[in-house]
């Protein structure tokens, strides 16, 4: 079977299943994920990962996945269902849109930013420049500051992105100013996506026009957007 199907079928099914995941078999699927995620391990490691993660849901969810033989909804190294789309292949494992990696930042990162629609702005959004409390704290900066878009990545570690900086870590005023606007303390995803996204009225990225002279410009505009929403 392909394990990888099977975790995201899992996260594709979250809201039915995560109730029905408690105990020792969430903790132990939580560590098998964080070894399928763990980027420069081997293949080989994480891929074990993978099938023991698999069949832990195949064991305590028969009713979802109804067992792993030959009867069951697995042929052919990948998980069936006549209603849905057919999945992957192992080298692009996917179910409905949803990943393995869906079901980790379901389970360990804390947030639902996953799926077809939101996943690839999730992976967006975190490939972008960005410091860990740690790093900024060496810089000189405060990563506690209230204002700041913080993003949780792998494990839910807060994840700073750089933009709200100077070079030398100190938060823009102008960043915290937008951020108000757009309750980036509420709605972390939607603030950063509007930082880093193509702007109409702007006509570029507002991250791009940061240490202009459109700082002002920046913050009006953020203000409109909300009182029009």
């Amino acid at each position: 079977m392909n394990p990888y199907v099977v975790l995201a079928a899992t996260a594709a099914a979250w809201d039915r299943v995560a109730d029905r995941l408690t105990g020792p078999p969430r903790d132990t699927l939580t560590v098998l994920l964080a070894a399928v995620r763990r980027r420069g391990a081997p293949e080989t490691e994480r891929r074990a990962a993978a099938d023991e993660a698999a069949a832990l849901l195949v064991r305590h969810l028969p009713e979802e996945f109804g067992g792993a033989g030959p009867q069951g909804r697995f042929a052919g190294g990948a998980l069936v269902d006549a209603d849905a789309d057919t999945p992957d292949t192992e080298a692009h494992p996917s179910y409905r849109g949803f990943s393995a990696e869906d079901l980790a930042v379901l389970l360990t990162d804390g947030h639902r930013m996953v799926g077809p629609v939101l996943g690839p702005v999730r992976e967006r959004l975190l490939a972008a420049p960005a410091w860990d409390a740690d790093a900024l704290t060496r810089l000189g900066g405060d990563p506690d500051q209230p204002g700041l878009i913080r993003l949780p990545g792998a494990g839910g570690r807060p994840l700073l992105p750089r933009f709200q900086f100077t070079a030398a870590g100190a938060a823009r005023p102008v960043v915290i100013e937008v951020n108000t606007h757009l309750a980036a303390d509420r709605d972390p995803w939607g603030a950063a996506d509007w930082w880093l996204s193509e702007n109409a009225w702007l006509g570029a990225r507002p991250a791009r026009l940061l240490g202009t002279d459109r700082d002002r410009q920046l913050a009006d505009t953020a203000r409109l957007l909300m009182e029009e929403g």
